[in-house]
């Protein structure tokens, strides 16, 4: 069977994630080829930086410094595209696939933002896109929703799936620090970016869940329709009175069924201490998946580097190798759903989601503001499942209050806190994050 000739791929990008898939294709080509049946090669590599590419693959391929060489390239079969970003990405993946070629990509931010466009241009030309790199690295996650959990009705997915963010949110909790100041380390350590906004302000995030979404739901992708907030607002003081009642905090990438629409949010959350997910610590990933059939079903692992994100390419290309002469109707669809069956479920803006939440208020201590405050939240219906308030400093006249409530509306909550801002007893803002027992 192997005697097969060789299936030609063509590497657009050989950075971080490049360099991992050559490493691995050549470190494991034996292993590989016993599982496709034939071996897989990297023909043709274009980056940018030929020197540096040429120096990578030692000679041993054709460089160019020229993407469109290698798509429309007749002898190239498979195109990995790891340029990342919306721009030539797209025009690329779109030539590879009009040239008849699959692509095989890790580009989050393309899938969310024109995936229907890309999925439709491979369904006219009978070739697939696989992108299992794009969610969560090297965990297989897009692989256990679309064929391992293909019985289930989805309900729910919550997923810790931006390393950065989950990094300085660890370091903050361990050293007590500011997260001004754990930023700042995590762009030393070279986990976070210079410019930090897409992994710190949720966008990342937003991203792969996303195409997580898509497919457990069979929805179209609805990038523009996720709540997004991040983390740079968090402070330890939070992070420190969560710990007392039992809670971490974690952003968390989160998509549920409901019975008005489907949720799709990325906000930071209080997370029960003793569930799994809440002990994920570092740059790790961990998604949460609830499906009827099978309950609770957790994916742990490396989110990001050059060897995990890699694993999943490679796993790609094997996938694609295998049904490279399978007909088109036989193939596993991109969104999990046959293409003609995606519904139309719309989307539930952040103001009718449900669930439940940590308030934090900085108060003047005397007799009879509790009562002022219960009695709006009462008067909205919000029920308290928790309080703390917290002895005055020495000297100060003022104290923090700290309120778990039941689970309501976020419009309901959005109206109480503008009430109790307004009370002349209460100084500044009031800190709102939510709270997911995830059960």
């Amino acid at each position: 069977m192997s005697n097969m000739k060789p299936i030609n791929v063509g590497l657009l990008g050989i950075g971080t994630v490049g360099s991992g898939v050559w490493e691995v294709l050549g470190r494991n080509q034996e292993e590989i080829t016993r599982r496709a049946g034939r071996g897989i090669v990297i023909a043709k590599v274009a980056d940018k930086d030929t020197e540096r590419a040429k120096k990578l693959t030692g000679g041993k391929v054709a460089v160019t410094g020229d993407a469109n060489e290698v798509v429309s390239d007749p002898n190239i079969d498979i195109v990995i595209e790891l340029i990342g970003g919306y721009g030539v990405a797209k025009e690329f993946v779109l030539k590879a696939i009009v040239n008849g070629k699959h692509v095989v990509t890790a580009n989050k931010a393309l899938l969310a933002t024109h995936g229907n466009e890309i999925f439709a241009a491979a369904q006219k030309k009978g070739v697939m896109v696989a992108f299992e790199a794009a969610v969560a690295g090297g965990i297989p996650i897009i692989k256990a929703l679309r064929e391992g959990l293909t019985a289930n009705r989805i309900e729910w997915i919550a997923g810790i799936i931006n390393g950065t963010s989950n990094f300085i949110l660890s370091t903050m909790r361990d050293k007590g620090l500011p997260f001004a100041e754990v930023l700042a380390q995590a762009q030393k350590l070279g986990y976070a970016e210079a410019d930090p906004t897409f992994d710190i302000e949720g966008i990342d995030a937003a991203h792969k869940l996303t195409i997580m979404s898509a497919i457990a739901f069979g929805i179209p992708m609805q990038f523009e329709r996720a709540y997004t907030e991040g983390i740079s607002k968090l402070t330890r003081e939070d992070i420190q009175y969560a710990e007392e009642l039992g809670y971490r905090i974690k952003l968390l990438g989160i998509t549920r069924r409901t019975a008005e629409g489907i949720e799709l949010r990325v906000h930071p959350t209080l997370i029960p201490e003793k569930r799994l997910i809440a002990n994920v610590e570092g740059v790790m990933n961990a998604v949460l998946v609830n499906g009827d059939a099978v309950g609770a079903t957790m994916y742990y692992g490396a989110g990001a580097g050059s060897l995990p994100t890699a694993s999943a390419v490679v796993a790609d290309l094997v996938d694609i190798t295998r049904l490279h002469t399978a007909d088109p109707e036989h193939r596993v669809p991109h969104l999990a759903f046959q293409p003609d069956q995606l519904a139309a479920t719309r989307i539930l803006p952040m103001d009718e989601v449900l669930t439940s939440y940590y308030l934090r208020m900085r108060v003047v201590d005397r007799p009879g503001v509790l009562a002022d405050i219960t009695r709006i939240l009462a008067d909205g219906q919000i029920s308290i499942d928790a309080m703390v308030q917290k002895e005055p400093s020495e000297g100060e006249e003022q104290v923090d209050i700290i309120m778990l409530t039941h689970a309501t509306r976020e419009k309901a909550i959005n109206a109480a806190i503008a009430r109790i801002e307004g009370l002349p007893v209460v100084t500044g803002k009031v800190t709102r994050i939510r709270l997911e027992e995830l059960k």
